[in-house]
């Protein structure tokens, strides 16, 4: 055997090893750079993408009319992308698959009307900036007034959403068990769909949500119930650890609440009552 043509052979399959493993390990460094960029502060020019519902007005909507995606929320998260120098993307996501799409990178934070209650050590949070109630919205005309006519009834709620913990809370258990039924819908434009329809009695949804729709459709159709029977509050969702963006991002809330703009975006989506000013 020819010793020079092994130790050749060797070589060459040693560098090829060598430069496999440098391609490997520069793949892994890009991947990592990219969940890493998911969870570190922003630079000026940098895309900053909030996962959104599109169905859950007037936090997040599409504008039938011009195609476009609005709302108090947006609307926010627009003028903190401005102020930071960022290129603003509003993705439109399934609310189900909201961890997903955050842990993934495909997000920089869930902002739309996020409830922060019981989900406190789940992510990084911003400061709450909305005081949200739950209610019931039902038919005018069945003339159920509080809690006690719900006994029997059919009653609706977004997958997932703020309504639906709410209801599953030990303390709102005799008010569950009394209905005759509890579904889950993908979203409240259904949900009051449905009700029209007369499918279903009544819809658990969050109030600002609850003005929205009743105003959107036929007067006096529908009645919202009060008191609420559960009260919560919002923020900006990060990834867990991602204190680096979270504080970029109020930093612009802070700034914009000093100066006004916060207050006066709350009254052009008629959350002025909501929002909590300090």
């Amino acid at each position: 055997m020819d010793i020079k043509k092994l130790s050749a052979a060797g070589c060459a399959a040693i560098l090829a090893l060598t430069l496999g493993a440098c391609g490997n390990t520069s793949a892994s460094n890009d991947k990592n750079h990219s969940t890493d960029h998911a969870s570190a502060a922003k630079a000026a020019g940098e895309k900053f993408t909030i996962g959104f519902d599109p169905n859950f007005p007037p936090y997040g909507y599409k504008d039938e009319k011009t195609g476009e995606y609005v709302g108090f929320d947006i609307d926010l998260a627009k003028e903190v992308a401005k102020r930071n120098e960022w290129k603003f993307v509003p993705q439109p996501i399934d609310w189900d698959a909201k961890d997903m799409e955050l842990n993934s990178g495909t997000v920089d934070c869930l902002w739309n009307g996020f409830t922060i209650n019981g989900r406190e050590d789940k992510y990084t949070w911003s400061k709450p900036y909305v005081d949200n109630s739950i209610v019931f919205v039902t038919k005018t005309a069945d003339k159920i007034t509080d809690t006690k006519g719900l006994a029997g009834k059919h009653v609706l709620v977004q997958a997932d959403s703020s309504g639906l913990t709410a209801l599953e809370n030990k303390d709102n258990k005799d008010l569950k068990d009394s209905f005759a039924s509890l579904d889950q819908v993908p979203d409240y434009n259904q949900a009051f769909m449905n009700m029209e329809s007369g499918a279903a009695d009544a819809v658990a949804v969050d109030v600002g949500v609850a003005n929205f729709q009743v105003q959107a459709r036929e007067k006096g159709k529908f009645t919202i119930m009060n008191p609420p029977f559960h009260t919560e509050q919002y923020g900006i969702g990060f990834k867990k650890g991602n204190e680096s963006l979270r504080d970029q991002v109020q930093k612009a809330l802070d700034e914009m609440k000093a100066d006004g703009t916060f207050m006066k975006l709350a009254e052009k989506h008629a959350v002025e009552k909501s929002v909590i000013k300090d």
